[in-house]
């Protein structure tokens, strides 16, 4: 893996790139909202996938650059992760994805609906779908297991951050049935060194995170 990234990026700054075996991370800050876009890259066939057309179109497209870019997963339908896609759909052609409870929510039409369990390929890499109700109905989380070298990588979008889930607005149901999500198809199943990729700020992992879940819901959110 690139040795300088860190995952620290800020608005106005300059993007970091994780090279992985099989996969190329790139992480970009845009918008008022500090949004955090992906760009993901297959070694192999240098077809890539976005994650979260947050804003700032420009952007978004000298990130791009002569990149393959074949899909534009939509994390959930909250306005500050889908302005520009409209735009980079345009520029690329590429395919929409999104869980069809948040579709409605897109500025444009969602030509692949996803649903939990369902997969989604950057080349000849696998990313997995799991759905995490409660931050919005049909908030998706999207895993890659990179193997024994590259271990395990998840983009949370804004379910899980550092320090805790993603805001619930003081709904007690949706605030259970996002931890609980968080805890069974996350935490549960996935090993502590699994890198998260939140929507906003700075990266984690399932390790740093795992002892305070207790606390977190405890506390309510």
């Amino acid at each position: 893996m690139s040795a300088q990234y860190t995952g620290d990026v800020e608005v106005g700054g300059p993007a970091q790139t994780r090279e992985l075996p099989g996969l190329t991370v790139t992480k970009l800050a845009v918008s008022e909202m500090a949004n955090n876009v992906y760009l993901l890259t297959s070694t192999a066939t240098g077809q890539s996938l976005l994650v979260d057309a947050a804003a700032e179109p420009a952007a978004l497209l000298a990130l791009v650059g002569d990149a393959d870019v074949r899909t534009v997963v939509t994390t959930h339908g909250h306005w500050d992760h889908h302005r520009a896609l409209p735009e980079v759909v345009a520029a690329t052609g590429a395919q929409t994805v999104a869980h069809p409870a948040d579709a409605a929510d897109l500025p444009v039409p969602v030509t692949r609906p996803v649903e939990h369990g369902d997969t989604v390929a950057v080349g000849d890499q696998v990313l997995e779908v799991v759905h995490l109700r409660g931050h919005t109905p049909g908030s998706i989380a999207l895993v890659w297991r990179g193997g024994d070298e590259a271990g395990t990588h998840v983009f949370t979008g804004d379910s899980l951050f550092p320090g805790g889930v993603g805001n619930t607005q003081g709904d007690t149901a949706r605030f259970t049935s996002l931890l609980d999500d968080v805890r069974a198809r996350l935490f549960d199943v996935l090993p502590d060194e699994t890198w998260v990729y939140p929507g906003h700020g700075a990266d984690t992992t399932l390790g740093a995170e795992r002892p305070a879940l207790d606390e977190w819901r405890s506390r309510g959110w």
